[in-house]
């Protein structure tokens, strides 16, 4: 495989759905949610502990607020991108400076004044972690003021505004080895005391610029599934966040939300003929290399059962891993469940269906193993509900569970059951893009069409987001060739999962945005507007 530095930490990202599997604490040690209502708290439960920190330059925030951090900028729940930090900020005309002012009155939760000096010294901190912050563009930051910086781009980046969306600022005079663990910041809420494996304790920073939030204290549980269940039901715990697998609770003084996401699943498909890569590992497969054979997946699969047998319905179909967002196309919409145009696909290119159903071209059968993540009991139904429908259709499909390791020395070759989902469409450069081959998880089919490629980078490099999604969507399907499923097809987008939660009744949350992949805590994202509704 393939390494970046650059691209490491997205490791952690894939894994963090584990997190939850390890000992956990007590639900005895949750803040009963009566006494919350009298003390301002609230305690939740919403998903995996970030094991690497809550260090912005190394990937914190990436899918969801930083929640410690502010950002420069920040994006509404219509995805449209208002001030934070920010007060203004102008790009040039050819797309490669973007100046920066910035309010004066952000102030650290140590209460230490936020100047442009921590602006230029997180995007210089970001640049040398070369971690999954998307700074590898920015040629340097310079600070023209105390409350002016200016950002130089080597090339025009259209997803630069992204970065600035996400990468929280932090500050140059207590920024140190333990920053991760003990942040300074100056978003809403600052850190009190993390016991790894257990909780996360949070309170309101008092020197926030924004609008205080109504609860003084937060309290973030790191525990199992059914343990947070239980002390759901037991009224210990204010927001609950659970699969679509638990998604049938019933509890007691809270009420049930689902929110759509891009939070994405599909299967990855090898893209060119069996092959060696630089590094000697197996790339390409005989049968995923057969355009027909992956068109006529997308064609024969049936999402809409998958969504209702497997999701409960609780979840959309997904034709790419962009549905809904402003650079989606309905272009690469196909018809569903058409085994009849399936089969005339394979047929046309030379495969027939043998005596025991299976399709066979030039004595090779259509045979593949289909590998999923041990413990993602999500994907293994996925999995199992996929290759059942491809079986029944004629093309050979065997499940296998195995480790992450182990899958990372089969994925070059063998289709995977993946999952994405950003609200930056750098990721949709990163899964397709040639450059990206065998870089971590990042394209790790191979897929290449230079078409496409070009598409992409003029994409990344336009100077304005409106022009970049018209080469996004021309990526997907120009009308001739694309990455979708109406062309090229190197996945089959299966679904997107809705997002689970259970609200304490009286906590009113607001509008939430379109939920990413399930990393991070995005339903915090607006909780500055979070209220509590007392009884009466």
């Amino acid at each position: 495989m393939k390494k970046l530095i650059i691209y490491s930490v997205i490791i952690l990202g894939v894994l963090l759905t584990a997190c939850s599997e390890k000992p956990q604490p007590s639900a005895n040690d949750a803040t009963n949610t009566t006494e919350a209502r009298e003390t301002n708290q609230l305690t939740l439960a919403i998903g995996g502990e970030p094991e690497q920190g809550f260090d912005p330059t190394t990937g914190w925030g990436r899918y969801g607020s930083p929640l410690f951090q502010s950002t420069l900028l920040s994006e509404n729940a219509d995805l449209e991108v208002t001030h934070d930090l920010a007060t203004d900020y102008q790009v040039s005309d050819d797309g490669q400076k973007w100046a920066v002012t910035l309010r004066k009155d952000a102030v650290f939760s140590d209460g230490e004044p936020l100047t442009a000096d921590d602006v230029v010294f997180t995007y210089e901190t970001a640049k040398q972690a070369q971690s999954v912050v998307d700074v590898a563009n920015l040629e340097k930051v310079e600070k023209n003021s105390n409350y002016e910086v200016t950002f130089y781009l080597k090339e025009p980046q259209s997803t630069f505004i992204h970065t600035l969306q996400t990468l929280g600022i932090v500050p140059k005079h207590a920024y140190d080895s333990d920053y991760a663990e003990n942040p300074v910041g100056s978003g809403p809420y600052k850190i009190v005391e993390w016991r790894k494996g257990e909780q996360l304790i949070v309170e309101r920073n008092p020197h926030y610029y924004g609008e205080q939030p109504a609860f003084d204290q937060l309290t973030f549980l790191f525990m199992g599934e059914d343990q947070a269940i239980a002390a759901a039901k037991a009224g210990e715990i204010d927001v609950l966040s659970v699969p679509i697998t638990s998604a049938d609770q019933s509890i007691d003084g809270m009420n049930r939300i689902s929110l759509e996401s891009v939070d994405n699943r599909g299967v990855m498909l090898p893209y060119p003929e069996p092959t060696t890569n630089e590094e000697g590992e197996k790339v390409g497969n005989g049968i995923t290399s057969s355009l027909a054979i992956r068109q006529a997946m997308n064609y024969a699969v049936n999402r809409e059962e998958i969504v209702e047998g497997v999701l409960n319905g609780e979840g959309t179909v997904a034709f790419s891993s962009v549905d809904g967002l402003p650079w989606g196309t309905s272009k690469a919409v196909i018809e569903d469940n058409n085994q009849v145009k399936a089969e005339e696909i394979l047929k046309n290119a030379g495969w027939k269906r043998e005596n025991d159903g299976i399709f066979e071209k030039d004595g090779q059968k259509a045979s593949l193993t289909l590998y999923y993540p041990s413990g993602d009991q999500m994907r293994q139904s996925l999995s199992l509900v996929f290759a059942d429908q491809m079986n029944d259709f004629g093309i050979e499909i065997t499940t296998k569970s195995a480790s992450w390791n182990e899958i990372e020395k089969q994925m070059y070759s063998n289709p995977v059951m993946m999952g994405w989902g950003s609200h930056n469409p750098i990721e949709l450069y990163s899964l397709y893009h040639s450059s990206m081959q065998g870089i971590d998880y990042y394209n790790a089919n191979y897929y290449h069409n230079e078409k496409v490629d070009n598409y992409l980078d003029q994409a990344l490099n336009a100077k304005t987001e409106k022009e970049a999604n018209e080469y996004w969507k021309l990526a997907q399907w120009d009308g001739s060739t694309g990455l979708s499923a109406v062309g090229d097809a190197p996945w089959v987008w299966l679904v997107n999962l809705n997002h689970i939660y259970y609200i304490n009744e009286n906590l009113k949350i607001g509008e939430q945005k379109v939920q990413p992949h399930g990393h991070g805590w995005p339903i915090t994202d607006f909780i500055t507007e979070w209220q509590l509704q007392q009884d009466g």
